[in-house]
Formats: C-alpha cells, structure tokens, sequence
C-alpha cells in the first residue's frame, strides 16, 4: 500500500507494517470462500442466549454476553463503521466466527480492505486515527499547524453500549 501525504511517499510494505503494528500479514482473509466450515445462521444460533429461537434477524440483542463484547469489539474498534451498529453484517459474523473459534485472521489486509472501503461507502468512517497518526510519525510527516482533534469521554464503550 502506498500514499503521498504533504510530500511524503509514504510506502507500506509487510516490513513497515510488522514494525509500526506488530501485526504480521499472515492468517485467514475475511471471505466466505476462506472460511470453509462457516455458515452465518448455523453460528449465530450458537451465540444467541436463546439458540432454538428462530432465526429472523442478526440483532444483536438475540446474542448472549460473550459474542455481544465481542461484536462491540468488532464494530467499534477492529472495523468501525458510522452506521447500524444493532445488525450484524455478514462481515462481522465470520470476524465474530473467527475470534470465537481462534481462527487466525489477517488483520493487516482485513484493516488496509476496510479503509478502502471508507473511501467508496459514505456511512464507514475513516478508521483508526491513531495508527494513522504512528504512521504519519514513522514516515517523519510534517504536522506542525495541523489541526487535531481531542478525544472525548463520549468515546469510550461505557455501559449503555453494553446493555
């Protein structure tokens, strides 16, 4: 992946990528095709608190506790999008799948594809500005008189989103 950011060529390989995250280009790509064994409503069954209710949604208030912190986790802050945060799209079950089932993910393309998205869909949002930021710091970008933005307590899963 690469980008030209205020003169900068800013040129990601999986090298850079390892030493600014952490995370390796490696495991499984969030697909239905790489995921052999998966079928959404045969899963979400096993994560509703009532599993031989009938199927008719994927709401997140049919889930039990552990798979509902865990879509939190997905939709906040693994691929955070600005909208429907109460249905669970097929994307978010196999990330769900995954996690549950410690399948290994490829984080790296399942975050690079989900910021190509943001740039085609209006409701995603840009995500992760604090990688952005790391980023921006490693490849030394000039962010003198640069606007920035504080985060706010508003920010934080708190209870409600739980409940």
């Amino acid at each position: 992946m690469s980008t030209h950011v205020k003169g900068v060529d800013m040129l990601i390989t999986p090298k850079e990528c390892f030493t600014i995250t952490g995370l390796r280009n490696e495991g499984k790509q969030i697909e239905r095709k790489a995921l052999e064994n998966f079928n959404k409503t045969q899963f979400f069954k096993t994560c509703m608190r009532n599993p031989n209710e009938e199927v008719k949604s994927f709401g997140v208030g049919k889930l039990s506790i552990t798979p509902r912190i865990l879509k939190l986790l997905i939709v906040w802050i693994l691929t955070p999008r600005g909208s429907n945060h109460v249905t669970l799209t097929e994307e978010d079950l196999m990330l769900l799948y995954c996690l549950v089932n410690k399948v290994k993910v490829d984080w790296v393309s399942t975050m690079k594809d989900h910021m190509f998205k943001e740039q085609k869909l209006n409701y995603y949002k840009l995500p992760y500005a604090i990688l952005i930021s790391i980023m921006l710091e490693f490849f030394e970008v000039d962010l003198v008189d640069e606007l920035a933005e504080n985060l706010k307590a508003t920010c934080e899963i708190n209870q409600s989103m739980l409940n």
